[in-house]
């Protein structure tokens, strides 16, 4: 049996976070196993606010060990961390265990908010684990941290150069995912390689409901490189599930919606 770790928060509503990795790792037919790292709890009387609740890097350590030195792992990815202690620990672990297949999801923004959530957490990430990594999936503001550019990618062309930059500081191969950030009809998605940048275009899906797409969308990444698929074609199944799932999401209540994990097997 194939099995994958993530190592991310919970998210109550079942939308994002180590939920929606173990969805997709089950879809996708990987044995799902998770390190977490902090509970978000969603607020109905306060317009779905968001808190959070961090789990001591201690414990965090402890399920790791529980993971890695009592069953292993075939690939791993990375959700939301919270402290640069946390970032350091999961480089740490990395090395110790000499783990290959590592998917960083560079959890630093929420959305429909444009600012870094934790500045010293969002630097460790950029030091320690964009170089670790054999893949990177950043969002379009997460992009332009790691790139040091001075402000938001706003065209295909600013994608490239983040890109570029992110492989420079060691990851190997970077997909920036555009989402709703970029005008026009099509979400656009840049794969690089350190030799080739790969423009893939989808027509957006009106009324869809994205969240927890960008976990959802590295979760499936990781449990193709688990089960031993190239990169290439990791991130072509990777996208016909996501857009699957979005295409079948639904509302969940006057808030917030969900996408569809199971769409891409019906």
């Amino acid at each position: 049996m194939y099995k994958a770790m993530t190592i991310a928060g919970s998210d109550t509503s079942g939308g994002a976070g180590m939920e929606a990795d173990l969805k997709t790792f089950q879809e996708l037919g990987v044995y799902g196993m998770t390190a977490l790292t902090c509970i978000v709890a969603q607020n109905p009387n306060a317009d779905w606010a968001h808190e959070i609740y961090p789990i001591e890097t201690a414990v965090i350590e402890k399920q790791l060990v529980t993971i890695l030195q009592g069953i292993g792992c075939d690939a791993m990815k990375t959700g939301m961390l919270g402290s640069a202690d946390l970032v350091e620990l999961i480089a740490a672990t990395i090395d110790k265990y000499e783990l290959k297949n590592v998917v960083i999801d560079p959890v630093m923004v929420c959305k429909g908010i444009d600012s870094i959530m934790v500045p010293e957490a969002a630097a460790a990430i950029k030091e320690l684990l964009v170089k670790r990594a054999l893949v990177m999936t950043p969002n379009l503001l997460e992009a332009a941290y790691l790139a040091d550019m001075p402000a938001a990618i706003s065209s295909v062309e600013e994608m490239k150069q983040a890109a570029a930059v992110i492989h420079d500081k060691g990851c190997q191969n970077v997909i920036l995912k555009a989402g709703d950030r970029l005008p026009g009809t099509d979400a656009v998605e840049l794969v690089y390689d350190g030799n080739t940048f790969t423009e893939k275009r989808h027509p957006k899906i009106p009324n869809s409901y994205n969240h927890g797409a960008g976990c959802t969308f590295s979760a499936a990444v990781t449990a193709c490189l688990a089960k031993g698929m190239a990169v290439t074609d990791a991130l072509e199944t990777a996208e016909n599930f996501i857009y699957a799932a979005l295409r079948g999401s639904f509302r969940m209540n006057q808030w917030s919606g969900a996408l569809k994990h199971c769409a891409w097997r019906e």
